[in-house]
């Protein structure tokens, strides 16, 4: 008797196998990759095979001098600091089947979606250059989506199998599809990168602790134009509150 072959229906790990008569829908598991990592608070073990990186806002308008942040009077260097310690770490993780996931702020260009208080912080007076608005040195439009201004830098090209989503607040959760692909691909651990860390990183990190993810921060992969106090406090928070602090040299060290 033949049996009709079964074909994979969804996304591993949250993924049916199917025919006509049978649907397997015992979501075998991704086979185990445990490490030992190093924290300022604790020792973990953690299973990469359960981990993604979120690598948020390395986008030009927030690190590139001819970017928004730069137009407004902001220093980027510091944005900048992230760039060699995740040039490092992600073809690393990569090598390793760690989903690199760039959450970059891209807003629809109409902005329906986008209230008034939240247009009202980057452009109190109404007359600057505030979301949407182009750049006065290279017409992009501010953080809008598949425009120079929220493509990522140069610097961290994206690979083709790597995960992009737009968000359009400080949290990369709200009003995003990112809940629900971090579930259909099994994962539990995220690693955070990127800038402003006291700001769309924490909101990020807090929102991803509250939906119960485990949650770890990278120091030397993130950072903020904030003054020093803002990252004091970032990291104090993640410590006490939200998750763990580590950085990329412990992962990698972890890995091998």
């Amino acid at each position: 008797m033949t049996t009709t072959p079964l074909r994979t229906l969804g996304v591993p790990p949250n993924a049916w196998s199917v025919n006509a008569a049978i649907a397997d829908i015992t979501r075998p598991p991704l086979a185990p990759h445990v490490i030992t990592l190093t924290t300022e608070t604790k020792t973990l073990r953690l299973d990469l095979a359960k981990a993604a990186i979120l690598v948020i806002d390395m986008q030009n308008d927030f690190c590139h001098p001819d970017g928004w942040l730069a137009h407004i009077g902001v220093d980027v260097s510091p944005a900048r600091t992230p760039i060699v310690p995740l040039q490092g770490l992600l073809p690393l993780l990569r090598s390793v089947q760690v989903p690199i996931m760039w959450v970059n702020w891209g807003n629809r260009p109409d902005l329906l979606n986008i209230s008034a208080a939240s247009r009202h912080v980057y452009n109190p007076t109404g007359d600057g250059v505030g979301l949407g608005d182009r750049l006065p040195a290279n017409g992009a439009p501010v953080l809008t989506k598949d425009s120079w201004a929220a493509a990522v830098v140069d610097e961290l090209e994206p690979k083709p199998d790597d995960i992009r989503v737009d968000k359009y607040r400080m949290s990369g959760f709200w009003d995003t599809p990112l809940d629900s692909i971090l579930k259909n691909l099994g994962k539990t651990t995220l690693f955070f990168a990127g800038v402003n860390a006291d700001q769309c990183v924490m909101a990020t990190l807090q929102d991803a602790n509250f939906l119960g993810y485990d949650c770890l921060l990278l120091t030397d992969c993130s950072a903020t134009t904030s003054p020093d106090y803002c990252w004091k406090a970032t990291l104090y928070n993640v410590n006490q509150c939200f998750g763990f602090v580590t950085d990329s040299h412990a992962l990698l060290t972890a890995m091998k």
